[in-house]
């Protein structure tokens, strides 16, 4: 059955058991992404469900011939979202973090924090970018995926956020 007569069906009849259709067809696909932006089995598995879920709340949204791409795209946000919250809830007072004397760099720490605010400073999607490039280690076709943008996009992006913060740290310096 195809994609768009099981949600025709689906809100038009309100048979609702035929959803299950869908997850068969698309639930290893919706887990392999979430695996491949988590990295963690467990929490693919909660994503995928809640992809799931609000793909279910959002089908009269959808338009369409298959719903593989839109599951997808689902998923990459929700993924993408959860990385985003992992790493606010894994930062640490910096009065917890021991450092040794000896890795404490006061030039070190200036660069880093001159970094930090131009960073700031970038639109918000160059932020994000950024952030989730270098800092969440997220592979380049899938940030492109969760902003629906082509993989050759983001990486003339990441040249050209790179090119304007060098620029920016030196006029800095000078």
């Amino acid at each position: 059955m195809e994609d768009k007569v099981i949600v025709d069906s689906i809100l038009r009849s309100g048979r609702t058991q035929l959803f299950s259709l869908i997850v068969k067809k698309y639930g290893s696909a919706v887990y392999a992404k979430a695996l491949a932006i988590i990295k963690d089995a467990e929490e693919a598995k909660e994503i995928a469900q809640q992809t799931f879920v609000k793909a279910y709340q959002q089908l009269e949204d959808w338009q369409g011939t298959q719903l593989g791409p839109w599951l997808v795209a689902i998923t990459c946000h929700l993924s993408l979202n959860a990385l985003e919250k992992a790493k606010r809830k894994s930062s640490v007072d910096a009065e917890q973090v021991q450092i040794p004397d000896e890795a404490y760099s006061e030039e070190r720490e200036e660069r880093l924090q001159r970094m930090e605010k131009a960073i700031g400073e970038l639109p918000p999607q160059d932020q994000q970018i950024i952030r989730l490039y270098y800092y969440n280690k997220v592979k380049t076709e899938d940030i492109a995926q969760a902003l629906h943008l082509s993989q050759s996009n983001i990486l003339v992006r990441l040249h050209r956020i790179r090119e304007r913060l060098k620029k920016q740290l030196q006029n800095e310096k000078d």
